[in-house]
């Protein structure tokens, strides 16, 4: 009895949830099961994604061993092409393929081009030699160029493509779920992107290889793309779900045919003898419908608002360049947890999800209630004037960083090495009465600061006979008499020989052991070590302020932007708009290359202030635009439309109606008429 009774809670407690589900209609709880397919594909690639791009540039720089320059130029050339191609996928998917099979075929291609990036990270496929660097560098860029070509092609091909088909999937009386879905959506896109800058950082800072242990960008990639994998598998298993609609014509074409028409048309009257017309797309009217005419100028009036976007994008995508490699020169340690460079990311997507429900829910109704009108142009105005602040902060860092740097000779000077291996100080007399104390075991001879964080270290044997140095991290070898052992690079933190040093971040040190050295329990007293070059002393923490900027600015323009732009356009124009959209951050992108190439400044401090200045100065143009923009209400204008149309119609119902009734009254008269002449005939 008690049994059954405890069967008939069980029972009770899991019915609700059993009948959400309808294996008829093949819906859960009010939504489609196919929307979950999509939703874990989503969060997969943007994990993918993020993941890959969170570690691209370090890549770059350390592993293809490229200068900070041309990691950056080739990163942002990467991050344009993405935001180039979901044209091509929207018009592929609308007109020719469909959604479903668009994202599946691009989705393979993505999935080639994350293989292929991860491949092309592992060291030892060229290291012949075994010594931890490959000897076919051409083969590893060259399998990299293309492996981010397939993936620029893979995402932005998807991009416009898995948010629709998910929309697609809810009935027309299913809003409230679709508008759910969609919120579920970009909470999975921000929540991939969170995690994954989190771990593939963590996996990089991994050592890992076959011959020789190096860092392990081949893990680093080789995670996002077994995502991908993931992603693709996850999105074709429920195939059989999915409604699929036919490709129906992409709006796009159909506005670039417009304009091209009216454009043409306007050339071939150009003589003062045809009279003006309003509006240039007026010239397409001899061809095109009046309402596909207006509403391509409310598009057009929105992308004129458009021109000076890029430039707010051209600073925003450089947090994962510039702010990466900014990184890379300070002091990561925050006490029990150390932090990644290319962790600092993480703060962008953590900040955005805390933002985001605080600007709507906070600070936008206490400014209204302050009485304010803060339009959605003016918050993108203040969005990019923060934007334009975040850079002004990263300059003020970067001059805090160079003031730490040690000063190394250029091309024209040379560096000359003293050591002293005696236990007095020494002084030296060189030409021009120039005079150099040295203290015992004093060296000095980098030409660079270690990268990554690593710390140089090496060994001067001051003994009479050979020595074997070995750490925990590198074995030193056979250091001869009175000889050092080369440079080795040791990560942060404890490296515990007979001698127990601390290191930081980035820093340089020369241990000398002298004549006098014998083994014992109190054999490090007689170890000197010699700071050549001070580890990083500027803390990453001062990076947060820039990054708390950046993102108040991304909610501030690119949330209300959007927003902006959806209201402002038809209905039937959002494609159109999310292109444009989109094409504003390719150009950004484009513009960090022109920017860098033109200017060529040595100190990065007075790049990130160059960038800042030229966000201020184009705040100040849009601002101006926004001043004169008028808001419209697309909705209004399509119906006022529609009911000229429908006027129009009912007078040409009129006119016709009117022309059958008198056509049947010319035939009963001419009927009446033959009827007489035949009554009379036969009279």
């Amino acid at each position: 009895m008690n049994s059954e009774l405890q069967y008939v809670k069980w029972w009770n407690s899991i019915e609700p949830f059993l009948f959400c589900f309808s294996e008829q209609s093949k819906v859960v709880c009010g939504y489609p099961i196919s929307i979950f397919f999509i939703v874990v594909n989503e969060f997969c690639e943007r994990f993918s994604y993020y993941g890959m791009r969170a570690v691209l540039v370090l890549y770059f720089k350390y592993f293809l061993q490229w200068d900070d320059d041309l990691a950056t130029s080739i990163y942002h050339t990467f991050v344009a092409l993405c935001y180039l191609t979901p044209i091509l996928g929207a018009i592929v998917a609308d007109s020719w393929l469909g959604k479903f099979k668009t994202i599946i075929y691009l989705s393979i291609v993505y999935a080639i081009g994350q293989v292929a990036m991860a491949v092309s990270a592992i060291h030892d496929i060229t290291d012949s030699d075994r010594d931890g660097t490959p000897n076919n560098m051409t083969f590893h860029v060259v399998l990299s160029m293309v492996g981010l070509f397939l993936i620029a092609l893979g995402t932005g091909g998807i991009k416009p493509c898995v948010a629709a088909f998910g929309g697609d999937q809810f009935d027309d009386h299913q809003e409230k779920q679709r508008r759910t879905f969609f919120s579920v959506f970009y909470l999975c896109i921000n929540g991939g992107s969170l995690l994954s800058t989190i771990i593939t950082p963590i996996l990089r800072g991994q050592t890992c290889g076959i011959y020789s242990q190096q860092k392990c960008y081949a893990l680093a990639f080789g995670v996002p793309a077994a995502l991908m994998v993931v992603s693709l598998v996850v999105f074709i298993v429920g195939s059989g779900m999915y409604y699929k609609a036919k490709p129906e014509g992409n709006i796009m074409l159909s506005v670039c045919k417009c304009i091209g028409f009216a454009i043409k048309n306007r050339y071939r009257h150009r003589s003062k003898a045809y009279p003006k017309r309003k509006h240039w797309m007026d010239w397409a009217e001899e061809k095109y419908d009046r309402l596909l005419i207006a509403q391509i100028k409310m598009v057009l009036k929105v992308l004129f608002l458009y021109i000076p976007l890029p430039m707010f994008w051209t600073l925003f995508d450089q947090k994962g360049s510039r702010w990466t490699l900014q990184a890379t020169t300070m002091d990561g340690n925050f006490g029990q947890l150390v932090i990644q460079p290319d962790q600092m990311q993480t703060f962008n997507p953590i900040l955005i999800l805390t933002l985001v429900p605080i600007m709507e829910s906070v600070v936008y109704p206490l400014i209204k209630k302050c009485g304010f009108n803060f339009t959605p142009l003016k918050r993108m105005t203040v969005g990019m004037f923060l934007a334009a602040l975040a850079f002004v902060c990263a300059g003020v860092v970067q001059l805090q960083i160079d003031k730490t740097l040690p000063i190394f000779p250029s091309t024209s000077e040379s560096q000359l090495k003293l050591l002293n291996m005696g236990n007095n100080q020494l002084e030296v007399h060189l030409p021009n009465n120039f005079t150099v104390h040295l203290p015992p075991a004093q060296i000095d001879d980098l030409t660079s600061k270690p990268e990554e964080g690593n710390n140089a270290i090496r060994f001067v044997n001051g003994l009479a006979t050979d020595l074997n140095v070995s750490t925990a991290a590198v074995n030193f070898g056979i250091i001869e008499p009175l000889t050092s052992s080369n440079y080795s690079l040791l990560k942060s933190g404890s490296q515990l020989c007979e001698y127990t040093i601390k290191f930081g971040f980035g820093s340089s040190y020369t241990i000398f052991i002298p004549s006098t050295f014998t083994f014992g329990p109190n054999c490090q007293e007689s170890v000197t070590e010699v700071e050549e070059i001070k580890p990083n002393s500027v803390h990453m923490a001062l990076q947060i302020p820039q990054y708390f900027l950046i993102t108040a600015g991304e909610v501030m323009f690119s949330v209300t932007g959007l927003e902006f732009s959806y209201s402002q356009a038809p209905s039937n124009m959002k494609a159109v708009l999310q292109a444009g959209w989109l094409l504003t951050v390719a150009v950004g992108n484009f513009i960090v290359l022109i920017v860098a190439e033109i200017a060529k400044l040595p100190k990065k401090w007075a790049e990130f202030f160059l960038f800042a200045s030229l966000l201020v100065a184009v705040c100040v143009i849009f601002s101006i635009m926004a001043y004169f923009y008028t808001y419209i209400d697309p909705t209004e204008i399509e119906a006022q439309f529609s009911q000229e149309k429908d006027e129009e119609d009912e007078d040409e119902k009129d006119k016709m109606r009117k022309t059958e009734e008198h056509v049947t009254k010319r035939g009963s008269v001419k009927s009446n008429d033959s009827d007489n002449a035949f009554k009379l005939s036969k009279m």
